[in-house]
């Protein structure tokens, strides 16, 4: 029996909508409805079910509609919908991932930099203008100790060939005696020399910023990201004193007893909700995002960027436990009467246990990324069915990877999750790596029968279930797309190309291309490469890389 396409209600169209409706009122409407409806060029058949009205449409136009569509609009299919067409286009700026130089990548800095890259990636596609900014942890107390740590165990080589290893060894060597007097006052003597703009001192900590970045790009380009801008506290540590001043001339700056600023961000005014953004030694509170303390230079940053690229949107991407610090940001700015922070929001994330390598816990984002590879190239050695692939330690690692990313994605990205290199690996299942599988049988399959433009196919011989589940499926992506714009979440389109590609593997069995008569194989071909192209489009989306052989 087959299933209708679309569904009405009864229920949901009744002036009538008092629960004591009985169901064979709804029946008795449905049927008369059904009925009056007349069948068109689109719908081919209307039937009445139990208080429903079910609509099928014409086979051969869908198979029709959608082939010519996706083979035309390529990669742009699903972005050129008519959904889209009242979005205007936007200018946004994203802050994503944000590493502290000389400090461990954590698991939070890889989620902020795929999900801060899936939101890039997305809004590129449907023709907004992006600026990706990286806002390095690269200013504070913690150079002045890493300054000294470095004149101590520093070694000018280490610091050019494995500049991130070796400011992070350096620090943890330094962190034993700091708590020593001595090494407390050389470390403030060198940070006071940095804010000073003493030649000797800056000239090093522009080493450790410049070595960090140059490895950090390298390390990203691996991730399939890059960056329009290595932004970081360091570049608005002067502006600190002109927020100070526009807090204090607009009066919105408090004193506590204590000798504490704070910013009144109650309604009442009357201190039930306020910020801390000031020592009560008179320094500007070094950000520590945690504790819901803003430092000025927050407020620098986002004052300069609006400035700077005017756009429609900022966005902020980082873990949940900063949120409050984000609503206090946006609150600030907004007493400050810049009415743009409106248009300021925060994307967060929860948090990921469990990311451990062989070697321990997660300190650098290389060692996740090894990691990845050297799994997969065990799968692979072990995988009976696996081919000789041209390059297997770079297929390793795109099909690891997608793997990391759809294990993240597949959630809701405010929850937490416990991960597992196991389940992430899987070949079977909803994964990165069956995603990667699909795309690598269905590319082998166009490459055995030809790679030649299809061109007048008939298509109309694709009645099969299968084939029109598979089609019916291709006509959703502009559905999907629209829903991940409007909340910013992969997991849309993560479970639409899942179900994309268990659909594909079944018309791939059932479906054959070789032995079929030569206009029947034609037609399934152009079947299975619109679902490749589709299946190729969203995992670009989401940061994955699609590979050609596994």
């Amino acid at each position: 029996r087959h299933v209708a396409d679309f569904q009405l209600s009864i229920a949901s169209v009744t002036e009538d909508s008092s629960s004591d409706c009985l169901a064979q009122d709804l029946h008795l409407q449905a049927q008369k409805l059904a009925e009056r409806l007349k069948c068109d060029a689109v719908v081919r058949e209307i039937s009445a079910g139990p208080g429903t009205v079910n609509f099928t449409i014409n086979r051969e136009l869908l198979a029709k509609t959608v082939l010519q569509q996706v083979l035309k609009d390529g990669s742009q299919y699903g972005v050129k919908s008519e959904l889209f067409s009242t979005v205007p286009r936007q200018k946004a700026v994203i802050e994503f991932s944000s590493p502290n130089i000389a400090k461990k990548f954590h698991v939070g800095h890889l989620r902020s930099t795929i999900v801060g890259n899936f939101i890039a990636n997305l809004k590129v596609a449907l023709g907004h203008e992006v600026i990706r900014i990286n806002y390095l942890g690269d200013w504070g107390m913690q150079f002045g100790l890493l300054g000294v740590g470095f004149q101590h165990f520093g070694n000018k080589e280490k610091l050019k060939s494995s500049p991130l290893q070796h400011l992070f060894e350096v620090y943890v060597q330094i962190n034993k005696a700091a708590e020593d007097e001595n090494t407390k006052k050389l470390a403030k003597d060198f940070f006071r020399k940095l804010e000073e703009h003493d030649e000797q001192t800056l000239s090093l900590w522009k080493q450790f910023r410049d070595f960090s970045i140059e490895e950090y790009s390298r390390i990203y380009k691996r991730l399939g990201v890059h960056f329009d801008e290595y932004s970081g506290e360091s570049f608005y540590h002067e502006k600190s004193q002109e927020i100070l001043k526009t807090l204090e001339d607009k009066g919105l700056l408090q004193k506590t007893i204590k000798g504490t600023g704070i910013v009144d961000l109650s309604e009442k005014k009357d201190l039930s909700s306020f910020s801390t953004v000031m020592r009560s030694d008179g320094t500007s509170l070094y950000i520590t995002r945690q504790f819901l303390i803003i430092s000025f230079r927050d407020l620098a940053a986002a004052i300069d960027r609006m400035h700077k690229h005017s756009c429609d949107a900022m966005i902020y991407v980082t873990d949940k436990s900063q949120s409050n610090h984000f609503q206090h940001l946006f609150q600030i700015l907004k007493l400050m009467g810049y009415d743009w922070a409106e248009r300021c929001q925060h994307v967060s994330f929860g948090l990921v246990q469990g990311m451990k390598t062989r070697r321990g816990e997660v300190i650098f984002l290389e060692d996740v990324l090894n990691e990845v590879r050297s799994r997969m190239l065990q799968n692979m050695a072990s995988a009976k069915t696996t081919k000789e692939v041209e390059d297997p330690m770079e297929t390793a690692e795109k099909v690891g990877l997608a793997a990391l990313i759809i294990q993240d994605f597949r959630g809701l990205l405010s929850s937490d999750y416990q991960f597992s290199w196991d389940r992430a690996l899987q070949s079977r299942g909803d994964t990165g790596v069956f995603l990667q599988y699909t795309h690598a049988r269905l590319h082998s399959l166009e490459q055995m029968h030809g790679n030649e433009q299809l061109t007048d196919i008939n298509v109309a011989c694709l009645q099969e279930p299968d084939a029109i589940s598979v089609l019916q499926h291709l006509l959703r992506y502009d559905e999907v797309l629209y829903r991940s714009s409007q909340d910013l979440q992969p997991k849309h389109i993560v479970s639409y190309l899942l179900t994309l590609s268990h659909l594909a593997a079944v018309a791939h069995k059932t479906l054959p291309v070789k032995g079929s008569a030569p206009e029947l194989a034609q037609a399934r071909l152009c079947l299975f490469q619109a679902a490749r192209l589709v299946l190729a489009s969203g995992m670009k989306l989401l940061g994955i890389t699609p590979v050609t052989q596994m």
